[in-house]
């Protein structure tokens, strides 16, 4: 049996979970493996800090070189998060001989191509599975069971700091604030959540997937994207009454050699199977040419989801160390499509408009002419009467590109009667 040296790069939550399933399942995972895998050493920011894991001290360090350039050690693998020091070591590593396994989806969304690029030239592999979806192990399969699919559309809840916040909000009854506290204080969220409750750290799992899906790169930064900070009680609510939950959701569809992708807060419908999908879990629906719909579920980040998701590719790195497996085993996992396709951005689309109108008569009707003025027609309508001046008004309305909402949205705005537009959000249809 052979054995297999592990330099560590981080050991906070992630890091922490890798270390425990590598020394926990340690028999089983040298079976799968054929392979002893040893962690030789680990990078920290302080050797003599307090952790609640026991770790010899002997193989901890401050110095990340130290291990990139230890001869000794077979695989890298990175979990400190962030982008420009993590490319730096990843590249690195790569440039050494060395193997990587990562779960930063933030660097593999920017610098992917190139650090893909640079193993392959090095006749080295860099992996991460970890990067989308913690535990869920979506990329493996869009690559391997799946890839003789041409695949058409991939929506998914990829962070689950947002979906728990939605799902507190929407189970609970609690104001958006009050949810995201909540979720900062299991462990949910960052102390500064913004990257999640924003929708970056979504749109960075979507460029990885529509890579691999779709063969093409999507700068993170031009995905159109909004956050879920702007979401209220009385939305959820009004989604509620008209057979929706609302999710963060990640989209991207091939429509006829057009490319749309998007982030946005939607109302899914009841009978969706991501609309069950609660608290902190992803889950992703696919559908492929081949094999047509298919959805996976489960944890999206945490410790030890994370961690299974990273050992799994530091064991598949470990089977291709002293064979020809890397001959077989894509150094560049990416399907670079020969036929181009355009990139749209966003589609068509239902919507979601919740109106502040004064109650006078007419007012809903003048709304509603305006809209099949502008070519926009209406699937349902609910006004509720709150013994005020001016009541909440919520229309679904039926597919329509959204220049020509913005362009009967301005017209509507203009006429005193409506007084705010208080949401505007995507429908799944």
């Amino acid at each position: 049996m052979k054995n297999v040296k592990v330099g560590l790069l981080g050991l906070g939550n992630v890091g922490k979970g890798t270390y425990k399933i590598l020394t926990q399942n340690s028999e089983k995972i040298s079976v799968f493996s054929n392979s002893k895998i040893d962690i030789a050493k680990i990078l920290v920011s302080d050797v003599n800090k307090k952790r609640d894991i026991d770790v010899p001290k002997d193989i901890l360090t401050t110095d990340a070189y130290q291990i990139i350039n230890d001869p000794q050690i077979d695989v890298i693998v990175e979990l400190l998060g962030g982008i420009d020091t993590a490319y730096e070591y990843i590249k690195a590593s790569l440039e050494s001989g060395k193997h990587v396994v990562t779960a930063n989806k933030a660097v593999i969304a920017t610098h992917g191509m190139e650090l893909m690029n640079i193993a392959k030239e090095n006749r080295v592999l860099l992996l991460h599975e970890a990067s989308v979806a913690g535990g869920i192990p979506i990329i493996t399969a869009m690559m391997k069971p799946l890839c003789g699919n041409e695949f058409q559309e991939i929506i998914g809840i990829v962070n689950g700091t947002t979906n728990y916040i939605l799902t507190q909000m929407s189970e609970n009854n609690m104001e958006y604030e009050v949810a995201l506290k909540q979720a900062q204080e299991k462990g949910f969220a960052e102390a500064d959540p913004t990257s999640d409750v924003e929708g970056e750290d979504a749109a960075y799992k979507l460029t990885i997937l529509m890579l691999i899906a779709f063969g093409v790169y999507v700068d993170p930064k031009i995905i159109p994207r909004e956050g879920i900070t702007k979401i209220s009680k009385e939305d959820i609510e009004f989604a509620s009454q008209f057979g929706y939950k609302l999710k963060l959701l990640a989209g991207a569809k091939n429509s006829s050699g057009r490319l749309k992708y998007y982030v946005y807060p939607t109302l899914v419908p009841d009978s969706h199977p991501l609309a069950s999908v609660n608290n902190e879990f992803n889950a992703l629906f696919i559908k492929g040419d081949a094999v047509g719909e298919l959805m996976f579920y489960g944890k999206g980040a945490g410790s030890m989801p994370t961690g299974s998701a990273v050992v799994g590719d530091v064991v598949s790195v470990a089977k291709c160390i002293g064979t020809d497996l890397l001959d077989v085993t894509p150094s560049q996992p990416y399907p670079i499509t020969e036929e181009e396709l355009e990139l749209t951005g966003e589609s068509k689309s239902m919507y979601y408009i919740n109106f502040l109108v004064g109650d006078e008569p007419g007012a809903l009707g003048k709304v509603s002419t305006t809209f099949g003025n502008h070519g926009i027609s209406i699937q349902s309508v609910m006004q509720r009467s709150r013994g005020l001046a001016d009541v909440p008004v919520v229309y679904i309305l039926h597919e329509t590109k959204r220049y020509q909402l913005d362009d009967a949205l301005a017209e509507i705005t203009q006429n005193k009667y409506v007084k705010e537009i208080t949401s505007i959000l995507r429908v799944l249809s």
